[in-house]
């Protein structure tokens, strides 16, 4: 009987626990959209014009200057974005945007879609169609009216952050809110004299390479001096990424960033900087404006050679030989 007795308690107690939890979880889901349709509002009715990022490397002189301004840009202006990564409700948004029952939890009419940092705008037209229920030809149209608005690139203008949008939008109603947070997230900070620094396609293409190779904003400022310290230098790129977007854009390739093998360094692709040096021609991915701010300014360094452990750790080396006696010590080889 006292065995009895205790197990209904055990299970008693199992069934408020998992209550509890369960209650919490909804109370966690309402609040993500609740922010994100306080976000929006807010957006809405900000006017003031936005600070004009700053810029610390210098593509003519080949040279990069540490400036502070960089991090307390980031961290006054960037760091609580919808764009950034560190926003839990962002990550929320996110992973549940395609479930209807978590987009009709606060708004049976209203849909939040979500475009993440480093993803190509194939990929980004996908998930927004789904959600809104777009035909391929609409997610189709969708991308073509974003392409042909100035300025005009083949990527990188599908700004990242969440989105509010009747359940009945049309790529057209889509377009015109992407387009319009792009100009006021990067073209409006994006001023004369910082494009005549760097151009904003440069700038566009570089932040789209360190949202697919970097883990954070930090790390993204220590890419990005790699990166420019090999443009001074007309040495190749040699970025995994590029390889994976090439080969992405493949219309029998299942996965949008499939792993690199060996033999895609040797692809025919304007994008393989293994074989090319300078810029890939356009953006691989969309960039967030921390991205962005990461291209402009990157940490000064030695470094040429650079690679994270499983970990996210990350290594750099000045020259080949440390690399890869770096590898060596960790993975037991170079590779």
């Amino acid at each position: 009987m006292l065995n009895k007795q205790a197990v209904l308690r055990g299970i008693a107690g199992l069934i408020i626990m998992c209550s509890v939890l369960g209650s919490m979880g909804f109370v966690l889901l309402l609040e993500s959209k609740s922010m994100i349709f306080s976000y929006a509002v807010k957006q809405i009715e900000e006017i003031d014009r936005p600070e004009p990022f700053p810029v610390s490397v210098d593509p003519i002189a080949k040279t990069i200057i540490e400036d502070p301004a960089a991090d307390t840009f980031f961290t006054d202006a960037l760091a609580a974005a919808p764009d950034s990564r560190r926003n839990w409700w962002n990550k929320v948004a996110a992973f549940f945007a395609e479930d209807d029952w978590y987009q009709n939890l606060a708004s049976p009419v209203g849909r939040i879609v979500v475009i993440w940092p480093g993803e190509r705008k194939e990929e980004a037209a996908k998930k927004i169609g789904e959600i809104l229920r777009w035909d391929v030809d609409d997610r189709l149209e969708f991308q073509r009216l974003v392409d042909e608005t100035a300025p005009t690139f083949s990527d990188g203008k599908y700004y990242p952050g969440q989105y509010i949008a009747h359940r009945g939008a049309t790529p057209a109603d889509m377009q015109q809110l992407i387009s319009s947070s792009f100009e006021k997230e990067i073209l409006a900070r994006y001023t004369p004299e910082v494009a005549e620094q760097v151009p904003l396609e440069d700038a566009l293409i570089i932040a789209s390479l360190l949202e697919r190779e970097a883990s954070d904003f930090e790390n993204m400022r220590e890419i990005s001096g790699v990166i420019w310290n090999r443009l001074f230098i007309n040495m190749p790129l040699q970025l995994d990424a590029t390889l994976q977007y090439a080969r992405g854009s493949r219309a029998y390739e299942p996965a949008w960033w499939p792993a690199v093998r060996p033999a895609d360094k040797y692809m025919d692709s304007p994008y393989n900087t293994y074989k090319n040096e300078g810029l890939p021609p356009g953006p691989i991915s969309n960039p967030s404006a921390e991205a962005i701010l990461a291209a402009l300014n990157p940490i000064p360094t030695d470094c040429l050679f650079y690679f994270h452990t499983s970990n996210g750790t990350y290594h750099c080396s000045a020259d080949y030989q440390e690399h890869v006696s770096k590898l060596r010590s960790i993975y037991g080889r170079g590779r």
